[in-house]
């Protein structure tokens, strides 16, 4: 059989198919080969895309450095906030009955108004308008951002649709009004970051600011984290911390002193700085008029104890004076004519205060006393030269800016082209000074001489590992005087105060002794044409020393243009802030005051003196009787069975009549103080390890820890005191108070109990 002749087209058309997947074969393993040799492919690393692909990021926020007083309380932080957000579209709500979006504009609007503090129609304009829109959603305006946890548990309780929250931070500052010009601000800008806007939130933003970590892990395609994924974390770098020498208290002081005088008074401007002379540290600082920095109720940017000069007024005599003792020209028994001085024929008399009156032929230690324009302008321009007088300003730093870590220092502003502008600058008029310039000048005065620059950053700390970065030193920035001259300046000053022809009398303190100059400046007219006239119209101010031996403190007030009576002078206002603050800061400082005449008086009419045993471990009852045995007033603190601590300590003498005090096992409580004398109160308080604060002097009429209340170490009393006149007045009225509510407590006990009420 013949076989059939095959085609010659299939067969050409085979080898060619066979040409073609042998090439396609060999590219595509020349390709394979060649990806995975050099994990590219059209140029790209495919290692790097898979990684984009399946990587996946989350953000660890760090945190804005906190600002700290100078005992570590925490005086401006970040703190957890909540923005207000409505949903709006209406496929967020799968059952009619359970609503998961904004149902009713106009009733959400007017519910939630009056907790965001918003009006009602600008709420509702916002919802309406994200509705036409069709936003998802909307937040609810300014007022609806940096909300707290009270607000919003008071919106959630409300149970509108589609109301929800958004998880945030905020800064927030504690105390509100506090040291408002020196913290400043800080809030958010268009991008969400936090970032300070005024004073050492400002200053020191680069520090402050904080940088967020990253999270990276490896996910499937639809986002679900793998098991065992590798991760790569960058941690975040939390903002320095910033430790100022600010005290808390002493601050509160001041915050809670202008206030009072603010409302009292209604000056232009008050001005307050509490420092310690021994290191330059300012312990407190505030103005009026002033804002809250959380909600920045900003009336006035400016801090005009750094910002500003003006003329000081007499509390510059200080300095002069101490000029005038250093060089030996200062007689305090001299005589000189009061009233009226020229300094040339040419030149309009320099006056004293009281209308050029004078107070006729007195010494010059009189003459500073009563703060004799006169006094001074001799002083300067005969005995001490305005040469010398112009060289000692210098060295006391006022021809330069201190150097203070605060923003906007200003610049003194110098008369002196004429002889009389020269002299009348030695008593506070003419040239012009900034107050911290004055603070400065005054720690050499109460710092045996030497005089201390001002400052208010303490350290400057890590906010991750914690390690201090930068530390403020005390720095002596010069020497002016002697100790010597320091001495009998504060001596003669402590006269201003404590003699009755003194103008300092009104800030004497019991238990204190205070050193002091008062001032009386003029205010230049800002229409132009000379000073303001009119009772009042001056910049009364004061600059104070406690102790006057040995101070601790220096204390600057200055109150301008205060609302007086007739019958009211400048200290009327100064003497409210400068007497509370400057004796609570004492105490709160640990600085005991001296006996009052009352207890010194006790103390001599009681003639036995009796030695303590050790009552430790003994009986409460037993102790307590053989106490009282003895003529001694034992005091049991806390509500044990027997004796752990006592004070005075064994084989300490006492005198008949003194308290005992006796601590017992467990929790410490609060005993009933009323009646007390101010010595009773700071030995007991020595005693339990609690900070005190006594209002005015005499005995104690009111107490903040109520009696039976437990005491913890390092708790806070306050305590207000009274004249031994007031004293069975105020008894009185304490035991009338605990009848009543012993009678109101019997009542109640045969009544039903009712359900609280909002």
């Amino acid at each position: 059989m013949k076989m059939p002749k095959k085609n010659s087209n299939i067969s050409t058309g085979a080898a060619i198919l066979i040409v073609i997947f042998a090439l396609l074969f060999f590219v595509l393993t020349g390709r394979f080969f060649y990806i995975q040799a050099t994990g590219k492919a059209e140029g790209q690393a495919l290692a790097e895309i898979a990684q984009k692909k399946y990587t996946r990021e989350t953000t660890i926020e760090g945190q804005r450095g906190t600002i700290y007083d100078r005992n570590g309380e925490a005086i401006a932080h970040d703190t957890g906030a909540y923005t207000v957000v409505a949903i709006l579209d209406p496929d967020q709500t799968k059952d009619k009955d359970k609503p998961k979006h904004v149902v009713n504009t106009e009733k959400t609007a007017k519910e939630l108004a009056p907790l965001l503090n918003m009006k009602e129609e600008e709420l509702q304009s916002l919802l309406d308008k994200g509705v036409k829109k069709g936003s998802f959603q909307v937040e609810l305006g300014p007022g609806g951002r940096d909300i707290n946890n009270t607000t919003k548990q008071k919106i959630e309780k409300l149970k509108l649709p589609g109301i929800t929250f958004l998880r945030d931070a905020k800064r927030f500052y504690p105390n509100g009004v506090f040291a408002s010009h020196i913290l400043g601000y800080a809030q958010k800008n268009d991008e969400g970051k936090i970032v300070g806007k005024m004073g050492i939130e400002q200053v020191y933003d680069k520090q402050l600011t904080e940088e967020d970590g990253k999270v990276f892990y490896q996910a499937s395609q639809n986002g679900i984290k793998l098991p065992d994924p590798k991760e790569s974390i960058v941690p975040p770098k939390n903002g320095d911390n910033i430790y100022l020498t600010l005290d808390e208290k002493i601050q509160t002081f001041v915050e809670d002193a202008l206030t009072n005088a603010q409302k009292e008074y209604d000056p232009d401007n008050i001005m307050a700085v509490v420092a310690n002379p021994k290191t330059g540290e300012i312990l407190a600082m505030s103005t009026r008029p002033t804002f809250n920095p959380n909600v920045r109720d900003i009336t006035n940017y400016r801090n005009p104890i750094i910002e500003d000069s003006f003329e000081l007024g007499s509390t510059m005599k200080i300095f002069t004076l101490a000029a005038a003792i250093e060089e030996g020209v200062y007689n305090g028994e001299d005589i000189y004519q009061s009233g009226a001085y020229k300094v040339s024929e040419k030149d309009a008399p320099i006056r004293d205060h009281n209308g050029g009156n004078g107070w006729g032929p007195i010494t010059f230690d009189e003459g500073i006393r009563r703060s004799s324009n006169v006094a001074i302008a001799i002083l300067a321009n005969e005995k001490l030269g305005t040469e010398r007088l112009f060289n000692y300003l210098e060295d006391f730093g006022f021809m330069k800016k201190t150097g203070i870590d605060l923003p906007g220092e200003a610049s003194s502003k110098l008369i002196s082209k004429y002889p009389r502008d020269r002299v009348t600058t030695a008593f506070g008029q003419g040239s012009a000074f900034t107050p911290i310039q004055q603070i400065q000048a005054a720690t050499a005065i109460a710092n045996d001489g030497k005089m201390m620059k001002p400052y208010v950053i303490e350290k400057v700390v890590d906010g991750t590992t914690n390690k201090v970065k930068k530390e403020t030193k005390p720095e002596v920035v010069g020497k002016p005087i002697s100790k010597q001259t320091a001495n009998e300046v504060l001596d003669i000053l402590e006269s201003v105060v404590s003699e009755d022809d003194g103008t300092g009398k009104a800030y004497a303190i019991e238990g204190y002794d205070v050193a002091g100059k008062t001032g009386t400046a003029q205010i230049p007219n800002p229409n132009g044409g000379g000073y303001l006239h009119g009772h009042g119209k001056n910049l009364f101010s004061f600059m104070g020393f406690a102790p006057a031996k040995d101070p601790e403190l220096v204390v600057y007030v200055a109150v301008q243009n205060p609302n007086l009576t007739s019958q009211e002078s400048g200290s009327a206002p100064l003497s409210m802030i400068f007497n509370p603050v400057m004796k609570n800061s004492l105490q709160a400082l640990g600085v005991k005051p001296k006996e009052t005449d009352e207890e010194k008086q006790k103390q001599k009419s009681t003639s036995s003196e009796i030695k303590l045993d050790s009552y430790e471990g003994k009986s409460v009852g037993d102790v307590k009787k053989e106490l009282e045995a003895k003529g001694l007033t034992p005091v049991i603190v806390g509500e044990g069975k027997s004796i752990d601590d006592q004070f005075p300590k064994a084989a300490h003498t006492v005198i008949s009549g003194e308290k005992v005090f006796l601590q017992t096992k467990g929790t410490p409580t609060m005993p009933d103080i009323t009646g007390w004398s101010h010595r009773d109160v700071i030995r007991f308080t020595e005693f339990m390890n609690i900070k005190v604060s006594a209002l005015d002097s005499g005995f104690v009429v009111t107490q903040s820890i109520k009696p039976g209340k437990a005491v913890k170490e390092g708790s806070y009393l306050v305590v207000e005191l009274e004249p031994p006149e007031s004293l069975s007045e105020a008894v009185e009225v304490k035991q009338k108070e605990e009848e009543v509510q012993s009678k109101e407590e019997q009542d109640s006990s045969d009544e039903k109990p009712t359900e609280p009420t909002d």
